[in-house]
């Protein structure tokens, strides 16, 4: 009986509802992009493309492990097993290829090198390359499409795609940047795959003795080992039997789909990181949508509040209006949320696509098409619709009949004394975060706080909006005074629909503080970064590629020209303290104090030698490390070392957690070549003999250190444009609940327009009026927005760099000011306009 009521109401009033469909069906869209995300990163598909002819493949642990004891008492011990991945490549042992081989069931078990090779050609593409030894061919398999195999150190093979995007063929010279000096070598052949072009990588093949050099690995270690079986092997059965074979190693045996992580790192990387991000993009959507939702559908039903007063009026009981409006809220909800978890499916892939365009996921990492996010949007939707009618009824189901029609004629004085309790609890959270905010060390601790903050202080402005709005219009009456009769009627509607206004005031703060937040959270971090790292380097000169890195040969290059007195190599990576990871570089030891300082509280750089490390102040708190210490560690590919703490350094935003000696980081990471090489020289050092000096090396660029800046300045702006398409959909939906809210204030008001018109004003004053409550209300949003992101900001600022210092950037904050200016203007005066084509008489006499 009451769904029938329900629909027939939602039938009738559909203008009214509306608002709140256009809200349920955002919110639905946002939770099921998000949770794709998120469900991509949990179960998004790595297919194989280099070990599609190995059923079987054995690799190296890409993990550190740690085993905590936990003593419960009376005897009784918990233990707990816990593994995080390393950032680099791990390589098998010695021996594991001969064990291998001994397997029963074993045909032949093929040694894998993956090394960084990079074609420097001017060919597009831009896809990955590596290299591989020629005999690890068979993996795939490829097959000599022309030509024949690399026989000498001199010659390479590469495969069809390459050999199409290059020109090349056999006899052509092809240069290659690997993991030392370029060198060119002569293309022998020409390999294709068995199932066709490579989607997500380039290879190429080099002579067995070649790729070994240029792996620069100890003999008999491999990246991984293909399994192929003997006749009548199954896949399983040989799975098994190497397993066996390999147990008490930390060796890995993957078959099926399981192989793809093995080949793509970067992409069984990703997961972790679409996981993370997800989960924090689905947990600000699930809070942004929830507060939106459920003030758009309380704003629907305040605008019923006289029909459904009569509803009391005519002996309706609290509990019958408390079921009509919880029906219509799932009806509105359950079409809203199904369309919404629809429209949400494309909105993923885009956002799926703008991540790998961004080189944040890579496409090898394919997106999860599963339909868990829809219900789970829609679900959610109906929780929140639900909730919104609760809430939203409580009070007109509550009054007294008698008093309901005269309730509903008039605006409360106050919100009820729950709402402000309610309020003031959320106020006391924010400040509570912000405070917990600014202890926070750590970028990816600190992020999702920052963003609920902004969440929580909005929703402490939506319940106590009335009151803000009540008290912000005592401030602007003066000036509104100042715009005559317009303007008193704008202070009047301020004070006396203060509700209706706080509807319109709290997304705006919302929008305001989260793009700000946004926009100016990673400038903070990358403006005290680059400080830092200006204020650090004390080299005359930097050495920077334009594709994989510096070559060591260049560097010793530069130190045999005269006039440099010192050339600091700077490879990166990152480490892990026991489960912690670490940002780290490797910096060679000469010279090191005539080309940077990090500034040194604690200990000296003087003697820093190849077990030495220097630590950043927060690294040293957070591990109790002081000069002299010792510090075990995982290098990059998990490799376990010990070194000895000499110094402490303060500059930890610009240079790192953790410095190490160059060639210990070097062994360790699949790109050995440095990222930067530091150039001190004696006065009146010429820049042409620097570049003369480096002339055969492709891809450098000699810059001074305000050049070396400012590119430093565009890959932190890449960074930050990576941020912003993760909140870019969370951010676009606000604005769609800013439009949606003001429109529905607006286009409510039919009836009071007809009235003032009737008693005189023209079409143009009541116009004028709407422009002043909207320049109100803007100034309001504004100000609560920018004052909430500013304490957001500051406590980021201090948690993160140590000092109050958020970095607002004057023109982007403009444009976000005058966005949301156009759109609360636009969102006013479009439906007022419309509004305003009802005749006075005609619009004073319709019913409500």
């Amino acid at each position: 009986m009451m769904l029938r009521f329900a629909l027939q109401t939602v039938r009738d009033r559909t203008a009214g509802f509306l608002g709140a469909f256009v809200a349920f069906l955002c919110a639905a869209a946002l939770i099921t992009a998000c949770g794709s995300l998120l469900e991509t990163g949990l179960r998004g598909t790595i297919a194989t493309e280099r070990y599609a002819g190995a059923p079987v493949v054995v690799s190296a642990d890409q993990n550190v492990h740690r085993t905590t004891v936990k003593d419960k008492g009376d005897g009784e011990r918990k233990y707990k097993h816990k593994a995080k991945p390393v950032p680099e490549r791990a390589w098998l042992p010695a021996g594991t290829l001969e064990r291998v081989r001994a397997v029963p069931g074993v045909a032949r078990a093929v040694p894998e090198l993956t090394f960084q090779a990079v074609p420097l050609t001017k060919a597009p593409g831009g896809l990955p390359s590596y290299g591989h030894s020629w005999e690890s061919a068979a993996l795939t398999p490829f097959t000599l499409a022309e030509g024949r195999a690399p026989r000498t150190t001199a010659e390479v093979v590469v495969d069809r795609a390459l050999a199409r995007r290059a020109g090349l063929r056999p006899g052509s010279p092809l240069t290659v940047q690997a993991t030392a000096s370029p060198r060119t070598y002569t293309v022998t052949g020409i390999a294709t795959a068995a199932d066709g072009d490579l989607r997500h990588q380039t290879s190429l093949f080099f002579s067995p003795a070649e790729a070994r050099r240029l792996a620069a690995r100890p003999e008999g270690r491999h990246t991984a080992i293909g399994v192929l079986p003997v006749p009548g092997t199954g896949t399983a059965a040989l799975d098994a039997a190497v397993t066996r074979a390999l147990r008490g190693t930390t060796a890995q045996v993957t078959s099926g789909a399981d192989r793809g992580p093995v080949e793509f790192l970067d992409a069984s990387g990703a997961r972790t990181k679409l996981v993370s991000i997800g989960g924090s993009m689905i947990g600000t959507s699930l809070l942004v949508a929830i507060l939106v939702a459920v003030g758009t559908f309380a704003l629907a039903v305040q605008q019923r509040h006289r029909e459904l007063a009569l509803l009391r009026a005519i002996a309706a009981t609290p509990r019958q209006l408390r079921r009509l409006l919880g029906a219509e809220a799932l009806v509105v909800g359950l079409a809203g949320g199904t369309l919404g978890a629809l429209a949400g499916l494309p909105l993923a892939a885009y956002l799926h696509g703008r991540f790998v365009d961004a080189g944040v996921v890579p496409a090898a990492l394919e997106r999860s098409a599963g339909i868990l996010p829809m219900p789970a949007a829609v679900a959610v939707t109906l929780v929140g619709a639900r909730a919104a009618a609760r809430i939203t009824a409580r009070r007109i189901a509550r009054i007294r009949p008698a008093e309901a029609l005269a309730e509903a004629a008039v605006e409360r004085s106050r919100p009820a004394w729950a709402r402000i309790a309610a309020g003031l609890v959320l106020a006391a959270a924010g400040v509570v975060l912000i405070a917990l905010l600014s202890a926070l060390r750590s970028e990816p601790a600190s992020t999702p706080v920052t963003f609920l903050a902004i969440v929580v202080l909005a929703g402490a402005v939506s319940l106590l909006g009335p009151l803000l709005v009540k008290g912000a219009t005592a401030l602007l009456a003066g000036p509104l005074r100042l715009a005559g009769p317009n303007g008193r009627l704008a202070t009047a509607n301020l004070r006396g629909n203060a509700t209706r206004m706080a509807s319109a005031v709290a997304p705006l703060t919302l929008l305001v503080g989260m793009t700000c937040t946004a926009l100016f959270s990673q400038p903070t971090l990358g403006n005290a970064a680059r400080a830092q790292a200006g204020e650090g380097i004390h080299a005359d000169w930097i050495l920077a590629p334009q594709g994989p890195g510096v070559p060591a040969e260049a560097a010793a290059k530069l130190r045999r020209t005269p006039g440099v007195t010192a050339a600091t190599e700077v490879v990166t990576t990152q480490v892990r303290v026991g489960l912690t990871r670490y940002a780290a570089q490797g910096v060679t030891p000469a010279g090191l104090t005539r080309t940077w300082d990090p500034q040194v509280t604690r200990g000296t750089l003087d003697g820093f030698g190849p077990r030495s490390a220097a630590v950043s102040e927060l690294a040293a708190e957070a591990l109790d490390l002081r000069p002299g210490s010792t510090l075990t560690l995982n290098l990059g590919d998990g490799t376990p070392a010990t070194v000895t703490v000499t110094a402490v350094y303060a500059r930890g935003l610009g240079f790192g957690d953790l410095t190490l000696a160059h060639d210990l980081v070097a062994a360790h990471v699949d790109n050995p070549l440095a990222r930067a090489v530091y150039i001190a020289t004696a006065p009146a050092t010429p820049r042409d003999r620097l570049t003369a000096a480096v002339a055969r090396f492709p891809g450098l660029a000699l810059l001074t250190p305000s050049e070396a800046a400012a590119a430093r300045a565009g890959r932190q702006q890449a960074n930050a444009e990576v941020n912003l398409i993760a909140m870019g959909l969370v951010l676009a939906f606000t604005a769609v609940s800013v439009v949606n809210t003001l429109a529905m204030s607006t286009a409510e008001r039919v009836r009071e327009f007809a009235l003032l018109r009737l008693t005189g004003a023209t079409r143009r004053q009541v116009l004028q009026m709407l422009r002043l409550e909207a320049l109100a209300v803007l100034l309001m949003g504004v100000v609560l927005g920018s004052g909430t992101s500013l304490a957001v900001l500051t406590a980021f600022s201090v948690g993160m760099t140590g000092s109050a210092a958020p970095a607002v950037l004057p023109l982007v904050y403009a444009v976000v000011l005058s966005a949301a200016g156009l759109l609360a203007l636009a969102a006013t005066a479009v439906p007022g306009r419309f509004a305003l084509r009802v005749r006075p008489v005609e619009a004073a006499g319709a019913r409500q």
